[in-house]
């Protein structure tokens, strides 16, 4: 949606986690960060997210819920919202993508994309 009242950026920061990851189990374990910042001209609040999960083997995993780590938070323009999170991989190196969805104050419902970012165990790409 280009409508500049529904404008809301994501930004995430991945990490490896070693101390959480078992490597000759082909358990890795990546935390991200993410920014959720309302560069809108409305309130809005996040209501469900949808997230795709793809490894190293081109495997897809589908989630969806409501909020984000049990909060639907309500962002007022130019505020951000910041959570941490997790995801387990099956391989060394994936991706993950999706949107969140929103609705502004006057009703209107939008989503929200999140961009493809990569996961991946440090050394693995070259």
């Amino acid at each position: 949606m280009s409508d500049p009242r529904y404008q809301i950026d994501v930004n995430i920061v991945t990490r490896y986690l070693p101390e959480q990851s078992q490597p000759e189990q082909n358990r890795f374990a990546f935390a991200y960060d993410v920014t959720i910042h309302n560069a809108g001209e409305l309130p809005a609040q996040l209501l469900t997210r949808h997230w795709i999960i793809t490894d190293g083997n081109g495997q897809v995993q589908e989630v969806r819920g409501a909020g984000v780590i049990g909060e639907q938070p309500l962002i007022a323009p130019g505020e951000s919202h910041r959570y941490s999170s997790g995801t387990l991989m099956t391989t060394k190196v994936g991706t993950m993508q999706g949107s969140y969805q929103m609705v502004a104050d006057d009703g209107q419902r939008f989503d929200a994309p999140i961009a493809p970012f990569r996961l991946a165990v440090p050394g693995a790409l070259h």
